[in-house]
This record gives C-alpha cells, structure tokens and sequence, in this order.
C-alpha cells in the first residue's frame, strides 16, 4: 500500500511540525510506501529540507520506503547543493513514481 502526503506553499520552520505529523501518521498506517508529492511546494529552507532528512531516516528505520516526486526547479537547485539528490529517491511525476514503484522495478 502507498501513502502520498501532498505538500504546498512554503516548507520552513513553521511548517514542519505539520509534516513531521503526517509521517507520523503514515507511518502508523499499513503504508510500506510514502510518497511526498513537492509539486505545490513553492520554497524550502534548511528547516524544510531538515524536516525530508529527518523523515527519510525515520521511515527507513521502521522498514518503510520513502520517495518524492514533482519537484519544482528551487527544490531541485536545494537538492543537488546538498547532494540530497543522490540520497533520496526522486521522481519526475507521479507517474513515473507508478510506473516505477507498481511495476517492481525498484525494490
């Protein structure tokens, strides 16, 4: 089963508590999969990237993948500045997330 938890606007401090909350709650779900749609996120700052890293390490260690899809190009820029782009699994669309994750392409 897959989770998708759809974020908008800005991802700093005053918003992290928020999505901290709704990986919680993923998690608490029979979810082996999180998506994070970015498509609507607008700006992140380092509290907000903090807050995916942090997300990132948590879901691993409950034995769960974690992905995002539909970055826009400042979160992307952010991404590659920190190599997180190397570290988590990204995907163009939500398509390309189906396409992948449905199919058993990647594990």
């Amino acid at each position: 089963m897959i989770k998708v938890i759809e974020l908008s606007g800005i991802l700093d401090g005053t918003q992290v508590d928020a999505f901290h909350q709704q990986i919680g709650e993923a998690l608490e779900t029979s979810a082996s999969v999180i998506l994070v749609d970015l498509e609507k996120v607008t700006f992140m700052d380092s509290s907000g990237l903090g807050a995916l890293a942090s997300a990132h390490k948590k879901v691993r260690a409950a034995g769960k993948r974690l992905s995002f899809c539909s970055i826009g190009e400042q979160v992307k820029i952010l991404f590659e500045l920190t190599s997180m782009d190397q570290v988590f699994e990204v995907f163009p669309n939500r398509e390309a997330f189906d396409q992948t994750v449905l199919s058993g392409a990647v594990s």
